[in-house]
């Protein structure tokens, strides 16, 4: 995995995850070379020349088959702060998403109740669980697809993935939430565009964005 470093401070650093990759292996005694965690441990100690254990604090994740922005902390600091500030749902995370069809309202909030089906890795809308809110609109549309800008108000297990299927329109590619195709490798057509967020130290406002893949764009050309 080549490192694409998006933002970077004393305590932060931001990277583009391709689809596909791993941001941090589950629990196991061997660790995974190529996910985000251990590529960006390998490319600081490196990059800086540091004789000792680098280290580097997982914040958020993207799902295997989702693309787009990752931030991860260099500090405890960072780690501290930043994770304060996940918490309390202050950091603002847009995705991009190509989905079967076109919604009937150009922009809407969707509001289900989620739950984890364990044995099936996947979310669940049913009656009793976590509240999950996410904000869409439409950017383009053809015959077959739409682009959704998507914005979470909450950050369940495979939150856009299920409500987006509950409306009746999955994710290009999802098949694990209703999509009738696989994509090659496995990936979806969702992606994390932009992230904005405060510095661990300073209090200064941050923007990390990204162009909106090509592969979804032509989509809906």
């Amino acid at each position: 995995m080549e490192i694409k470093v998006l933002y970077e401070d004393n305590h932060l650093i931001a990277v583009y995850k391709p689809a596909g990759v791993l941001v941090q292996k589950g629990k196991t005694e061997f660790h995974d070379d190529n996910t985000v965690y251990w590529q960006v441990k390998e490319f600081i100690k490196k990059r800086d020349n540091k004789p000792g254990e680098v280290f580097l604090g997982i914040l958020h994740r993207l799902d295997r088959p989702v693309s787009g922005i990752v931030l991860l902390a260099k500090t405890s600091k960072g780690a501290g702060r930043l994770s304060e500030q996940f918490r309390e749902r202050t950091i603002k995370k847009i995705y991009h998403a190509v989905v079967i069809g076109k919604p009937e309202q150009e922009s809407a909030t969707l509001q289900h109740t989620l739950w984890k089906d364990h044995d099936k890795k996947k979310s669940m809308v049913g009656t009793e669980g976590e509240e999950a809110i996410l904000h869409y609109e439409i950017v383009k549309s053809n015959e077959k697809y739409s682009l959704l800008k998507i914005w979470l108000e909450t950050g369940r297990f495979h939150q856009i993935r299920a409500q987006l299927s509950a409306i009746g329109h999955p994710i290009v590619g999802d098949v694990k939430y209703g999509a009738t195709e696989e994509l090659p490798n496995h990936f979806i057509m969702l992606c994390a565009t932009e992230l904005y967020f405060k510095t661990a130290t300073g209090d200064e406002d941050v923007e990390v964005t990204i162009e909106i893949p090509h592969e979804l764009t032509q989509k809906v050309a």
